[in-house]
């Protein structure tokens, strides 16, 4: 019975971290790319949002290429900590961030484009600064987005499967999610096993798909 929650626990911890950094870096970054004006902005969102249309393969070619040994950013961590984050639980949660990120970043972003500009110019006019707008007009006016985009976000963090299947291995117990529980049963004939991880991923994605819905 444990082999069979193993992966499911090991899914929705994936999950629920790349989530909480995926909220705070996706939201805070719609809001800087809404704000600000420069040369090379249409670059940088293009970049932004490019694992939406990148098959998961490539992402996890190019995390390769960026954490491994002969990465720039895996040398740093064989530095810093003497081992390689491929293979381990972070690198799953890596692969969950970058696919999950463009979702946040792009509900934030259109819900900006919904708020009343004359509600935050009066509160400046008051004496707020920037932060203070943010935190106290901009946000509670964007809940709708911001909820869509942590449903969709946690969603497809918890779907994932290319990238991680790269990145991370397929090790049970320390980097095997549902999905690749789920490829493993199959391709071993345990159908019943297989379904009964299927089903358990359909039910949750259906609960926060119908989230959504109802608090459209």
């Amino acid at each position: 019975m444990e082999a069979f929650f193993q992966p499911i626990k090991l899914s929705l911890i994936v999950s629920t971290i790349a989530l909480i950094i995926v909220f705070f870096l996706g939201t805070l970054t719609a809001w800087v790319m809404f704000k600000k004006d420069f040369k090379g902005k249409v670059w940088i969102e293009t970049i932004l949002i490019l694992p939406i249309v990148l098959p998961p393969t490539v992402i996890g070619f190019i995390l390769i290429m960026i954490f491994g040994q002969n990465g720039l950013l895996g040398k740093v961590t064989n530095l810093l900590f003497n081992q390689s984050l491929m293979f381990t639980i972070w690198a799953a949660i890596i692969a969950a961030v970058v696919v999950a990120f463009p979702l946040m970043y792009q509900s934030v972003k259109t819900g900006l484009t919904f708020v009343d500009r004359y509600i935050e110019d009066a509160a400046r006019v008051d004496g707020s600064n920037e932060w203070d707008v943010f935190r106290y007009i901009t946000l509670p006016l964007i809940q709708k987005p911001i909820l869509s985009g942590v449903i969709l976000s946690f969603a497809r963090a918890l779907g994932e499967f290319g990238a991680t299947l790269m990145f991370a291995g397929n090790i049970p117990g320390r980097t095997q999610t549902v999905p690749m529980a789920i490829y493993v049963a199959f391709e071993s004939n345990k159908m019943t096993l297989a379904w009964a991880w299927v089903l358990s991923i359909i039910v949750v994605s259906f609960v926060m798909l119908f989230f959504i819905r109802k608090s459209a």
